[in-house]
């Protein structure tokens, strides 16, 4: 499996495409918001050859659904995701107004709702969804186990974690659900975030102030 990642839109969202060797190809979180940046997704998908199959959201923060819209009117595809964060979907306009943005778009209904253990399958490959509540109740994070690679959204970053100070965020249960869904996996697991660099389980484990 071969994965780029996209950074897109005022918050610096990480957007991540993957496919393998049969072109399918699998979206997390395309945040696209301005046209420039939606136009860079189109033409890395059509200039690779692939066919987006799914599209995941890790939750349903403004942020991370910027292109919901565009996705599912220019590739066709509805996004996947948990449905606990879905009043985020249905206020995006008057919660984006608070940080001096405009959005018009109305956020299509989720596809499918994905729930903890939940696998996507496209081409040869086979992701696996893994609920870790806690920065939004809905959040899920995506395990590739055959790459060891996990995309954790915004619950766990390079030496840090997600916000819990949403009226819908729960610190106490975001870090019971990073230490017990996602420091189990292999310590040589390389995780992608939903905002900035990358890391492992393994730095996490020995460096991560919030979860020693």
């Amino acid at each position: 499996m071969e994965f780029k990642r996209l950074v897109f839109n005022p918050v610096d969202v990480n957007c991540y495409i993957l496919w393998d060797e049969t072109k399918e190809a699998v979206l997390i979180d395309a945040a696209v918001l301005f046209d420039e940046e939606k136009e860079e997704l189109k033409n890395f998908i059509s200039s690779n050859g692939l066919t987006v199959k799914y599209h995941l959201n890790t939750h349903l923060h403004f942020d991370h659904i910027f292109g919901n819209p565009f996705v599912e009117k220019e590739l066709g595809v509805k996004s996947l995701s948990n449905d606990k964060d879905w009043p985020w979907a249905e206020t995006i306009a008057e919660r984006v107004a608070r940080f001096g943005l405009r959005y018009t778009e109305k956020i299509p209904a989720i596809g499918r709702v994905l729930s903890d253990g939940d696998e996507i399958k496209f081409g040869n490959s086979t992701i696996k969804a893994i609920h870790v509540p806690g920065h939004s109740p809905g959040s899920l994070a995506y395990y590739v186990e055959s790459e060891n690679v996990l995309f954790s959204g915004d619950a766990l970053f390079q030496g840090s974690i997600g916000r819990t100070d949403f009226a819908d965020s729960d610190y106490a249960t975001l870090i019971d659900s990073i230490k017990s869904k996602l420091l189990t996996l292999p310590d040589a697991t390389r995780v992608f975030p939903g905002h900035g660099d990358s890391t492992t389980i393994a730095f996490e484990k020995q460096y991560n102030r919030f979860l020693l």
